[in-house]
């Protein structure tokens, strides 16, 4: 979960996360890199006084300064490509989650096991464990190191499942199913939040997933 103190991004909770700040970590590195270079190139510059009035051409530096911003974005294009693959569906997933957005709500649906729906509305904030706008009444329970698929949709207007730990944001949009998948890799609650304006109460629409092995899963699939 996200704090007032934090200055990078949240921890991972999903292999897809972990290699997304595997990303951000690998871009960041060239980029300052980049920038100590160039910076370096203008000092210098201030600094040198010979020139030469007289030079018209320098094939050798332009192929130089050609080449190296191709080779810079090759090694940025191909972790890019890599997560892209990762973004795409799994296939055979062990779970099925149907998320519905409203005004201002959500309600999942699980299909697989029997009919179980249930609405999620943000908790009031009573007790001094409760995270204040980030709790609900029913928590979306699933298991971890499970392959799971999320469809979204909405039943109004335009919502966003998103939980930042997870590296998921997906738009629910009323009249069309969108599909996502992913994996928990350990046990604990995960926090998210509606990331598409919405309305009034858009800030009250929450998203909790608590992560459990899989008796607890099948557990909690009983009481229903």
């Amino acid at each position: 979960m996200s704090t007032w103190s934090d200055l990078m991004l949240q921890n991972g909770m999903s292999p897809l996360m972990e290699q997304l700040i595997f990303f951000h970590d690998h871009t960041l590195m060239i980029i300052i890199m980049i920038t100590i270079m160039v910076t370096y190139i203008i000092m210098t510059m201030m600094y040198n006084k010979f020139i030469n009035r007289y030079l018209l051409e320098g094939q050798l530096i332009e192929l130089i300064w050609t080449m190296m911003p191709a080779l810079t974005l090759m090694f940025i294009a191909l972790p890019s490509l890599k997560l892209l693959y990762l973004l795409d569906e799994i296939n055979e997933p062990m779970i099925t989650v149907k998320s519905i957005g409203h005004q201002w709500y959500w309600s999942y649906e699980l299909s697989d096991f029997k009919n179980i729906e249930f609405d999620s509305y943000m908790e009031s904030y009573k007790m001094i464990d409760q995270f204040r706008l980030l709790d609900v009444d029913n928590r979306l329970i699933l298991p971890f190191n499970s392959k799971i698929r999320l469809i979204v949709c909405s039943m109004d207007v335009i919502h966003s499942w998103t939980i930042p730990s997870l590296g998921v944001k997906i738009d629910a949009l009323p009249g069309r199913l969108n599909q996502m998948g992913f994996i928990i890799n350990r046990p604990g609650i995960i926090f998210g939040q509606c990331s598409e304006i919405c309305g009034t109460n858009h800030s009250f629409m929450p998203i909790t997933i608590e992560s459990v092995k899989m008796s607890t899963f099948i557990k909690w699939l009983k009481s229903y």
